[in-house]
């Protein structure tokens, strides 16, 4: 099946540095994936000729003539950048020119825009952002990290449906388990909005495991992990942290004496294999799940290897089906779409 990613050329850190020889990498792995590098044309040719490289059947340009900042306001970047590249590669999935946006820009622009332009699912109060974590039996999917601080009992349901059924088509696994993040087990632990989602879970259709605690995520004990976008952000954080922490830690040790340097030496088929493991670019890609249409967000920073990474996440879950089988799932636990009221504000502005 042909699928066709619309890049974001000029988002992130380090632009079409990055974005233009990650999707020149993601043609020559991928005989299906078509590439629209959307961004300044200019300066996207002049990357291509640096790699020696052009446009052609699989690869084309669309011109944006502006860029949204890392800095910008989702507001400004709604009012103000109506044809910047993050937009215009938005609105490419809209048309059906293609089937998922790649974004490394301001992560709250890019939802902002991508809520804007593409609308929730019915059924989908807010979209939630969902990624992958490594974990000792493989990969833990985790959501929201970030995209809503303060949820309902209905909303963790949502996000659950969501990510499950993200698991079920990317992953291959017909029921995947659920876990609720929780401070412990049992059903009588955590807030109220926490306990009711519990119960909303546990009388829906999905594979609920019960509460996890936060030593559960990468133990691999369920598929996905299911929490606000608050406890989620902080989770992920402070995992990147512990990871960074370990690290250092290891090159410390390893470069305390000469004997310590002799045995880093000896070691280091196991190191690089450890470092492998545990590298965040491998894992670059967060889903942005509830939209009419397949946006995935890298990280800011990412180099090419993980901007790679990032379009490989959009191409699967295209191919996959996923939003066809998340409509699917809401339609089977009679999920409702909200009424106007009962959304956030934003959402009900004219904000373009």
């Amino acid at each position: 099946m042909d699928i066709t990613v619309a890049v974001d050329a000029m988002g992130g850190d380090h632009g079409p540095h990055v974005t233009v020889p990650a999707a020149l990498q993601a043609l020559k792995q991928d005989a299906e994936i078509n590439i629209v590098l959307v961004g300044l044309a200019e300066v996207i040719e002049a990357e291509l000729a640096a790699h020696h490289a052009k446009v052609g059947p699989r690869l084309r340009i669309h011109h944006a003539s502006e860029v949204v900042t890392m800095d910008e306001s989702p507001q400004s970047a709604l009012k103000n950048k109506k044809d910047s590249s993050m937009r215009v590669a938005i609105n490419l999935v809209k048309s059906g020119e293609a089937h998922a946006c790649v974004s490394a820009g301001n992560t709250g622009a890019l939802m902002a825009t991508a809520r804007f332009v593409l609308k929730t699912l019915p059924g989908i109060d807010r979209p939630a952002i969902a990624a992958t974590l490594p974990s000792r039996k493989g990969l833990t999917y985790m959501l929201d990290l970030g995209a809503n601080a303060d949820c309902t009992p209905e909303h963790l349901l949502q996000f659950a449906i969501m990510g499950a059924m993200l698991v079920s088509c990317v992953e291959h696994k017909e029921r995947p388990t659920v876990g609720l993040l929780n401070i412990g087990s049992e059903d009588i632990k955590g807030n109220e909005v926490v306990k009711q989602a519990g119960e909303l879970l546990r009388a829906s259709h999905l594979n609920f495991y019960g509460n996890i605690e936060g030593n559960d995520i990468y133990k691999g004990t369920t598929d996905l992990v299911v929490c606000d976008g608050f406890v989620g952000n902080v989770a992920l954080k402070t995992s990147e942290g512990l990871a960074q922490m370990m690290g250092s830690f290891l090159g410390q040790e390893f470069k305390r004496n000469w004997m310590t340097k002799i045995m880093a030496l000896a070691a280091m088929p196991v190191l690089k294999a450890f470092r492998k493991r545990l590298d965040h670019r491998r894992y670059n890609g967060a889903s942005f799940l509830g939209l009419r249409g397949i946006v995935v967000k890298s990280h800011g920073g990412a180099d090419t290897f993980a901007f790679l990474h990032a379009i490989n996440v959009a191409s699967e879950e295209s191919r996959s089906g996923v939003l066809k089988r998340i409509t699917e799932q809401l339609e089977i636990e009679h999920i409702k779409p909200a009424s106007a009221s009962q959304l956030p504000a934003e959402t009900t502005k004219e904000l373009a």
